[in-house]
Order: C-alpha cells, then sequence, then structure tokens
C-alpha cells in the first residue's frame, strides 16, 4: 500500500515536472521569436554592404571590381570607349598589377561573335607570348528580343564561378531592368524609380554591338605596345581601392548582383572549349608564391580612397557613408555582422545540446530514481562537474544551456532547473555525500557507490 501510494505521489510530481517544463517553453519560444525578428531586422540594415565587403577574395581579382566593371559597360557607347575608360585612372577602376612591376596593366578587350553571341574577353599582356585573362563578358541576344548578359571573373584571378549580372535577369522579367529605389546612375540625385523600366537591350553598348554594320572590336595593342594618350601609373593598396569604391556599393548592389551559374551552359563549353581563354605562368607562379597579398597591407589608405571619392563627388549622397573598421587580417568589419548575426542559430543548431543530453540518459537508467527520492537529487550534484568539460569551450555554450535542460526534463525536468537556480548547494551536497560512505550503515549504501564511484571516486578513502 505504501509503495502505491508513493507511486502515485511520484506520478503526481512527474506530471508537474512536464506541466512546468511545457510552460517554460511556451516562454522560452516566444522570446526567441522576438530575438529572431530583432536579429533579422538588424541583419537586414547590414545586407546591402554586406554583400560587396564579404567579396574580399585574397586574389588578384581584388584589384579589379567586376562591380565597377560592369557598370562601366553599361555606360559605354562602344567597346572602344569602354576599353579607353577601363584604363584611364581617373575612373579608379582598373588596380592590376600582376607581373608586379609597380605599373598598372593595360587591360584589352576583344569580342569574339558566333551569330547572336558576343564573347568579349578582357586580357593583360604580360610578356611577349605571355597572356592573362582577367573576366569575360557573355551577351546573347534571344530571337524574341531579350539580351542576357553575364560578367565572369577568370578563375586564376576570381576564383571559380565568381559571376555578375544585371538584377532585372530573373525568370519573371524577361530581362527587363527595375532598379532598387533610392539609386541612380549619375549617383548625384537619387530618384525613386518605381515605375521605370530599363531594358537591357537599350544598353548603348548592346545596341552598337548588335547593328547590321557592326566592325568586330579586337583591341590593336599588344605587349609595350600602348595607345600614346595611356601611362600607367602605381597602384594602389587594396584599402585605397576599397576606400574609394565603399562609397558605390549602394549603386552596385542595387543594380547588380552575384550569381551561381551561368545563363546558358552553353557559354562555358564555348569559352573553355574554343581556345578563347589565355592563362599567364607569371600569373600562376606569383599565386603559388603569395606575391599578391602584399596589395593588402595598409589599412589606413582606405581613408585616402574614401577622400578621392569625397573630392570627386562632394554631392554624392554616399559621400557621407563612414568606412567600417577592419580586423587584423585587414578584412572589413561591416561584412561580420552579415555572416555572424545568423549564428545566434547556433543555440538552435545545437551541437553541444545533444551531447549533454545523451550522457544524462546513459548515467540514470530512469528506474533507480523512482525507489529513492534523494538518488534523484544526487545525479544533479555530479551533473555540474560533468558540464565542466564544456566549460572549456567558447562562451557559446552559456547560452546553449537553457536549450539542453529544456530537452533533460524528458524523464526529470524539475532537478535541472533547481539545479540551475542554485548552484551553490549542490557542490555542499556532495560533501555529506562523503561522510555517509564512513558510516555505512544503510542498506542501500551498497548500491550508492555505483552511481558515485563515477563522479566521487577521486575523493574515496584510498
Amino acid at each position: 500500500m505504501v509503495s502505491i501510494l508513493a507511486l502515485l505521489k511520484q506520478a503526481r510530481i512527474f506530471f508537474d515536472e512536464v506541466f512546468i517544463y511545457i510552460a517554460l517553453n511556451i516562454l522560452l519560444m516566444k522570446n526567441n521569436i522576438w530575438l529572431i525578428l530583432i536579429a533579422l531586422l538588424l541583419f537586414s540594415n547590414t545586407t546591402v554592404k554586406a554583400q560587396a565587403e564579404e567579396e574580399k577574395l585574397d586574389l588578384p581579382g581584388d584589384n579589379l571590381n567586376l562591380y565597377a566593371v560592369m557598370k562601366l559597360f553599361q555606360e559605354s557607347e562602344t567597346l572602344e570607349g569602354f576599353e579607353r575608360k577601363l584604363n584611364d585612372e581617373e575612373t579608379q577602376i582598373n588596380n592590376l598589377d600582376l607581373d608586379g612591376d609597380n605599373r598598372i596593366d593595360y587591360i584589352r578587350v576583344f569580342d569574339n561573335v558566333d551569330r547572336n553571341l558576343h564573347t568579349i574577353s578582357l586580357k593583360v599582356a604580360l610578356g611577349q607570348n605571355d597572356e592573362q585573362d582577367v573576366a569575360v563578358f557573355f551577351v546573347e541576344k534571344k530571337d524574341n528580343g531579350q539580351v542576357l548578359i553575364q560578367l565572369v571573373g577568370d578563375e586564376d584571378l576570381y576564383g571559380k564561378d565568381y559571376i555578375i549580372e544585371p538584377n532585372s535577369l530573373s525568370a519573371d522579367n524577361d530581362g527587363r531592368e527595375t532598379p532598387n529605389p533610392g539609386y541612380s546612375a549619375d549617383r548625384e540625385r537619387p530618384t525613386v524609380q518605381n515605375n521605370t523600366t530599363y531594358v537591357i537591350s537599350s544598353w548603348p553598348v548592346v545596341q552598337y554591338i548588335y547593328v547590321p554594320n557592326y566592325i568586330v572590336w579586337r583591341s590593336p595593342w599588344r605587349w609595350q605596345y600602348y595607345p600614346s594618350y595611356w601611362r600607367p601609373w602605381r597602384p594602389h593598396y587594396w584599402h585605397y581601392y576599397y576606400g574609394y569604391h565603399y562609397h558605390y556599393h549602394n549603386y552596385y548592389n542595387g543594380h547588380f548582383r552575384r550569381w551561381n551559374s551561368y545563363r546558358n551552359p552553353v557559354w562555358q563549353t564555348y569559352y573553355y572549349g574554343g581556345g578563347y581563354r589565355s592563362r599567364s605562368v607569371t600569373v600562376t607562379r606569383r599565386s603559388s608564391r603569395g606575391d599578391y597579398r602584399k596589395t593588402y597591407s595598409k589599412p589606413s589608405s582606405a581613408r585616402q580612397g574614401s577622400a578621392v571619392f569625397v573630392k570627386r563627388n562632394p554631392t554624392a549622397p554616399s559621400a557621407k557613408d563612414r568606412l567600417p573598421a577592419f580586423d587584423r587580417t585587414g578584412r572589413p568589419v561591416v561584412s561580420r555582422p552579415g555572416t555572424s548575426r545568423p549564428s545566434t542559430g547556433r543555440p538552435g543548431t545545437n551541437p553541444d545540446v545533444t551531447r549533454p543530453v545523451t550522457r544524462p540518459i546513459e548515467r540514470p537508467a530512469t528506474t533507480r530514481p523512482a525507489t529513492p527520492n534523494p538518488g534523484r537529487e544526487r545525479p544533479a550534484t555530479t551533473r555540474p562537474s560533468n558540464p565542466s568539460p564544456n566549460a572549456q569551450r567558447p562562451a557559446t555554450t552559456r547560452p546553449v544551456n537553457p536549450s539542453p535542460n529544456r530537452e533533460r526534463p524528458a524523464t526529470r525536468p524539475v532537478t535541472p532547473g533547481t539545479g540551475r537556480e542554485r548552484p551553490a548547494p549542490t557542490q555542499p551536497s556532495t560533501r555529506p555525500a562523503v561522510e555517509r560512505p564512513a558510516n555505512r550503515p544503510s542498506t542501500p549504501a551498497s548500491s550508492r557507490p555505483s552511481e558515485r564511484s563515477r563522479s566521487t571516486e577521486p575523493r574515496s578513502n584510498r
């Protein structure tokens, strides 16, 4: 009879504990929802700028911003004019020095035409018979008049599948570009353009290459033979280059975007299999030696680049934008909120949560605590000693602790809660446990050492 009453009492305690556990979970879920909403709001404020900041590749292509190249291509009237402005010091677009002679490399433009497909390569001559592709435009006109365009950075300079395209290239607008509100091409006075639609086929350079009498442009310049108006200048540090283009990031990300694949898979086959791509031995050798990393060595120069932009564009809205700080590796700190904000979901992934859950389940067999009530509290005294290895992990385990305690109460919800609220009494509870083996009067003592030997065995009377 006594055992039945004890079981009923324990069952009541168990259901009370389950009720408390469910209530706590509901409260925590509500708090998590608010935390997630706040994190999303903060993350959205940094997304626009973070898209470009995170593109520091630590590769030579960092010194030729393909967003800026696409913008210049859109504004150019001819491929010859595009090549000239691309190599103009005033535009601050070309900062490449692939051969390491402390002089900017001249970028040549070549158009290879195959019916309605224009493969426009950007190349640098590094020797008499040594060339390196920098990037390539793919421009294709469909039978219905739609124009597809993508700019792909060469793998040696940008890594694999570094693709830039207008925001307009989506399945639902058939090549029409509707820029984000608040951006204009002149960058002087942004205007809201909700109803204006820009068609890529109306870009001046696109119209130029599709006229019936178009003469295919292939740059006439070669190694050590360059136009008389061009004078190479000393390359800037990457941080200077970044500081200048930082003020264009809103425009770049408002009109262009990264894409993860070719709009037409035939383009890649045509380019790599058609013998159009050139690879330089000089670039391969200098990349393997890490020579290009030297261009990242002066974060303070970012202010100089920013000052040049402000001087040239004093009325531009972005002239008031503040430069971000840089970490020890020279990376902009602005991009980190974009990557670290979602990491607040780390407690949700629960890498550390699953480990504590399995240990308590293996240790107390869930049947032992059924007979001695004190035995239920005793695993709670050893539990603080078990998470001690987890205390050596980063501080991220602290926010994780509430979640394992939410999962642990699948058998005993209350005891972890009391262990959390009053950690101090748990340690003194182990000292009386040491005195009892000295007396050893009770019969349950024979079963207790089996539990205590795992955690208090170093304190035994050896």
